[in-house]
């Protein structure tokens, strides 16, 4: 199974277990991420649109960094212009852990709150 995701206004392939270099994401290195996905194809088919809305690419985060420098030359013939500038995009790696729905929240966690709080009043009382 693999998902196509998004990210940054680029598009990514990945399934699970692959690493990935994403665009710079704000995120400390060993949090965990979400993204959008806007395919998914398995063996009982393709899966776009609304059958994919809710469905999520889970990811954590490996590495943050700079790729390899590039060279941007700028030249006009006949003019003496010359313009040579250096670039490294920064990257986020990530792995994929997991594709599929996005959890539910859980209302447990809640009405174990509500009931620590009832128990604290039962007692101040």
């Amino acid at each position: 199974m693999y998902a196509i995701f998004e990210n940054g206004s680029k598009q990514y392939k990945a399934s699970v277990g692959d690493t990935v270099k994403v665009e710079k994401l704000d995120a400390q290195v060993g949090a965990t991420v979400t993204f959008p996905v806007i395919l998914t194809a398995d063996d009982k088919g393709i899966a776009v649109g609304k059958e994919v809305e809710k469905v999520v690419v889970t990811a954590e985060v490996i590495a943050q960094g700079k790729d390899k420098k590039i060279i941007v030359f700028k030249y006009k013939a006949k003019k003496n212009e010359r313009k040579k500038q250096g670039h490294r995009q920064p990257y986020t790696q990530i792995k994929v852990t997991a594709i599929g729905a996005a959890e539910a929240k859980k209302p447990r966690a809640k009405k174990a709150a509500a009931t620590e709080e009832n128990a604290a009043e039962a007692k101040a009382e």
